[in-house]
C-alpha cells in the first residue's frame, strides 16, 4: 500500500515537468519562426519615386490636313500634368512609310504649335520620325515626356502555388493592385517622402473668425422641465 502511494507521488510531478518542458519548447518555437518571416505587402510592393515615360499614341487619319478636334482633346488632356518647371522634353514621334504619312507631318507641326501653346518651352519640342512594323496602314503620332511619378512593381505575379501556405505568409500578388492604385492617386509624389511645410497663417481671416467668436452670445441651457407624476 505505501509502494502504491509512493509511485503516485513520484509519477505526477514527472508528467507535470514533462508537460510543461513540451510546452516550453513548443512557444520558444512558435515566437521564433512567426517572428522571422517577412510578411508585409509594403515590403513586398515597395512604392518608389522616379521618372516615367508618359506616351500616347494619336491616331491620324489618311485625308487629315491638320490637327482634328478629337486630336486636339486628346493632346490637351495628355499635356495637362505636364512639368512647366521642370520642363522635361517632349518628344513627337511621326510616322513616315505609310498611306497616312503626309497628313501626319502635317498633324505633327500643329501639334507643335499647340504643345507651345500650352506652355512647353520650343526648345524642349523635339519631332523625329520612326518606321512603324507595318507600312500599308494608318500608323499613329507618338508623344512622350517623362514624368515623375509614384509607382510600385507590376502586379500579377504567381511564383508559387497559391494554395501552398504552409509557411503562414502571404501570397506574392497580395497587397500589390493596393500599392499600384495608392501611388496613382498621388498628385505629388512629394507628399510620400514627408510632410509639406505649413502655409502662412491669414491674419485677417483670422481676426475675422475670433471676432466672430466674441460677438456670439453664451449658450445658455434650456429651462429645466419638471414633470409632474
Amino acid at each position: 500500500m505505501s509502494q502504491a502511494r509512493f509511485g503516485k507521488k513520484v509519477t505526477v510531478p514527472a508528467l507535470a515537468v514533462l508537460a510543461g518542458v513540451l510546452l516550453g519548447g513548443c512557444a520558444q518555437r512558435d515566437s521564433i519562426v512567426v517572428g522571422a518571416i517577412p510578411d508585409d505587402y509594403r515590403t513586398n510592393h515597395p512604392i518608389v519615386i522616379g521618372e516615367k515615360e508618359q506616351v500616347v499614341d494619336i491616331p491620324v487619319g489618311i485625308g487629315d490636313r491638320g490637327m482634328t478636334q478629337i486630336q486636339r482633346v486628346a493632346l490637351k488632356g495628355f499635356l495637362a500634368d505636364y512639368d512647366r518647371t521642370a520642363a522635361p522634353l517632349v518628344n513627337i514621334f511621326v510616322p513616315v512609310g505609310t498611306p497616312n504619312s503626309l497628313a501626319a507631318t502635317e498633324v505633327g507641326r500643329d501639334f507643335v504649335r499647340f504643345a507651345s501653346a500650352r506652355g512647353v518651352p520650343a526648345g524642349r519640342i523635339v519631332v523625329s520620325s520612326y518606321q512603324p512594323p507595318v507600312v500599308n496602314i494608318a500608323a499613329p503620332i507618338r508623344v512622350s515626356y517623362l514624368q515623375m511619378r509614384a509607382y510600385t512593381t507590376p502586379c500579377g505575379q504567381w511564383p508559387e502555388d497559391l494554395a501552398d501556405t504552409t509557411a503562414n505568409k502571404h501570397y506574392a500578388n497580395f497587397g500589390c493592385a493596393y500599392q499600384n492604385n495608392l501611388a496613382a492617386q498621388v498628385a505629388n509624389p512629394a507628399d510620400l517622402l514627408g510632410p509639406r511645410q505649413p502655409t502662412e497663417i491669414d491674419a485677417q481671416r483670422r481676426e475675422t473668425v475670433i471676432d466672430g467668436y466674441r460677438r456670439a452670445p453664451f449658450f445658455t441651457p434650456a429651462p429645466r422641465r419638471e414633470v409632474e407624476y
